[in-house]
């Protein structure tokens, strides 16, 4: 699916509940619309992979974890492509349905602490 179609087609992240889980014909409304990356953030919820910290949300990936902040990720294929990659999908749904691990840390701190 082209960013331009999504730009002309509501999106069905918006139809999530505050709170709950997303429901089959709505994660099936969702894949439909996103394809892939849509399969791919729910794959990224159902194991629990996103992370939310004081500053930003953190999700791990298949070789590493990926910060994302709004629209932006730092996987490579959000900086090659552009639009909106799975991590992103993921972390906009789980912020929704608040599908995620909260940290009461900041993850620049981690990051440092872990001299990267």
């Amino acid at each position: 699916m082209t960013d331009r179609y999504e730009k002309h087609t509501p999106d069905p992240i918006h139809s999530l509940i505050v709170g709950e889980p997303a429901p089959p014909y709505l994660r099936n409304k969702i894949c439909g619309h996103y394809q892939g990356r849509g399969k791919k953030a729910f794959s990224i919820i159902d194991n629990l992979q996103v992370k939310k910290y004081l500053d930003f949300f953190v999700v791990v990936g298949n070789q590493r974890e990926y910060v994302v902040f709004d629209d932006f990720c730092t996987c490579s294929d959000f900086l090659h492509r552009g639009g909106r990659c799975g991590h992103i999908l993921a972390m906009q749904i789980a912020r929704v349905t608040q599908e995620f691990e909260s940290y009461d840390l900041w993850f620049y701190e981690t990051i440092i602490e872990e001299g990267i």
